[in-house]
């Protein structure tokens, strides 16, 4: 039964919708790259430079997120950001040449980069702690859904109806969001009064900027090139600049409180990251297996993914019930061991397999992909204060973009060096077998780290209660 109130139901929904409609449009773009290429008069290679676009004007705004929202508030930023990415799907939708297409990205960028932690923000705000679970089970369904079904509904969509479409159908959901966001979303007042954190934004946009691109490089197999690995190292370094200023500074850009926390720091910086890091390189080695070491057609190694599809549909029912009957310590051990040995099932895959085998297979996987993103996300907030939830929302979001493009980063790096030791000049599926291989063991070892968490983690949120403290409870009663 649901324990969320319609207000705080109504608030979720309304980001989540808006987070789909930015999500799924980067999902589908890769699809139709060919087709885009053709109508603009230019190589399909050169493409690419609107994924990089989009990615690095997302990487240089988003730090500025918690700012804006306490400076301008966050309804107000938000709707801003629902209405920058749908006039910049429209000329995307409309652009005649690269260049303008490029534009339109940017515009796209400076949307999506306040739309996912401010929506957060107006979550986290309106939601108790005992809300805050079954909210984030709304405010996570994009990240789970979205890189699934995009590239399948890409296809269709750039097939039967022009690569145009893409971008177009944004309008309608882009300006009902906006007016839905405007009518019903909180109108919360300004409270910043301090001047921008110019050198922390400088050092921090910069940092991700750098470190984004470079990774964004080597999942286009720029693996053997020294500028993906420089402009990771100079990122790097800044990065080590920011975190300085950022602890010096009398009003940082970016509040590192929350990482005092430790439910904070293992699901957004250690653990946490490692689980989505193999989690996001699944939807980037699963087609490539079936295409490549199968030998299947595109629509027949999508139609793989549905299974992923089904499994986070299946745990969106029982997530909360589970969390509370089992707590956050408990869940993300065993959940991050199955999610672990499932992709590295993904290894064991032969061209004649079972069908049913292998979608059950990947069917399991959807399930702990589904459970992880969760609870991963509700327990991030589970010990940050009403001050520092602005501050914290942006950090979540900027790890969990690091953690998307490391997945691909390292998937890709790690077939090349299967490759580079077989002697392969293109991936066989002995290089898929040690790819998905490692990248299971990466979530294992996860797993152990979540054995750092009191039993009772989160148990605000969870609403677990301890067999001890039950028996307490019980006795009092009595």
């Amino acid at each position: 039964m649901s324990i969320l109130n319609p207000l705080t139901r109504r608030t979720a929904l309304i980001v989540a919708a808006a987070a789909f409609m930015q999500m799924l449009d980067g999902a589908i773009l890769n699809t139709s790259l060919p087709q885009m290429a053709s109508s603009l008069g230019v190589q399909p290679v050169q493409m690419s430079v609107g994924i990089t676009t989009y990615m690095l004007v997302v990487a240089i705004f988003m730090p500025l997120s918690a700012w804006l929202t306490e400076r301008f508030g966050a309804r107000r930023v938000f709707v801003g950001a629902i209405l920058l990415f749908t006039f910049g799907s429209l000329i995307c939708g409309l652009s005649r040449s690269l260049p303008e297409f490029i534009a339109s990205r940017i515009l796209q960028g400076l949307g999506g980069a306040m739309m996912v932690p401010v929506g957060r923000i107006i979550v986290l705000h309106q939601a108790s702690k005992q809300e805050l679970l079954e909210a984030n089970t709304f405010i996570t369904w994009p990240a789970l859904v979205a890189p699934v079904i995009g590239p399948v509904l890409g296809g269709f969509i750039t097939t039967y109806a022009g690569w145009r479409w893409n971008f177009l159908l944004n309008l309608p959901l882009g300006l009902a969001g906006s007016l839905l966001a405007w009518r019903y979303l909180p109108l919360t007042r300004s409270t910043q009064r301090d001047n921008l954190d110019w050198p922390g934004f400088i050092y921090t946009a910069s940092a991700l900027a750098l470190v984004l691109t470079g990774l964004e490089s080597l999942g286009h197999g720029q693996i053997t090139r020294p500028v993906p690995w420089l402009l990771i190292g100079i990122g790097v370094i800044l990065a080590y600049f920011a975190l300085r200023h950022l602890a010096r500074t009398a009003t940082p850009l970016l509040s590192l409180k929350p990482f005092e926390r430790l439910s904070f720091a293992l699901s957004t910086l250690s653990a946490g990251t490692w689980v989505r890091i193999a989690v996001s390189s699944t939807p980037f080695l699963l087609p490539l297996l079936y295409q490549l070491g199968f030998g299947l057609s595109a629509l027949e190694a999508s139609s793989f993914l549905f299974a992923y599809f089904i499994g986070n549909l299946g745990m969106k029912a029982i997530t909360t019930r589970t969390l509370r009957r089992l707590g956050f310590r408990r869940v993300l051990f065993v959940d991050s061991l199955l999610c672990g040995l499932s992709i590295a099932a993904c290894a064991l895959f032969e061209a004649d397999t079972s069908r049913w085998l292998m979608f059950a297979s990947l069917f399991c996987a959807g399930l702990t992909r589904s459970m992880a993103f969760t609870s991963l996300a509700s327990l991030a907030f589970a010990d940050i204060s009403q001050a520092e939830r602005n501050s914290a929302s942006t950090l979540a979001s900027m790890f969990q973009q690091l953690a998307m493009l490391l997945g691909v980063a390292v998937a890709a790096l790690l077939l090349h060096l299967s490759q580079a030791l077989h002697g392969h000049s293109a991936p066989l599926l002995v290089d898929f077998r040690w790819a998905f291989g490692l990248m299971g063991v990466l979530a294992v070892i996860a797993a152990f780290q979540f054995l750092r968490l009191p039993l009772d983690a989160g148990n605000e949120i969870s609403g677990y209660k301890p067999k001890s403290a039950a028996a307490d409870s019980q006795a009092g009663q009595r």
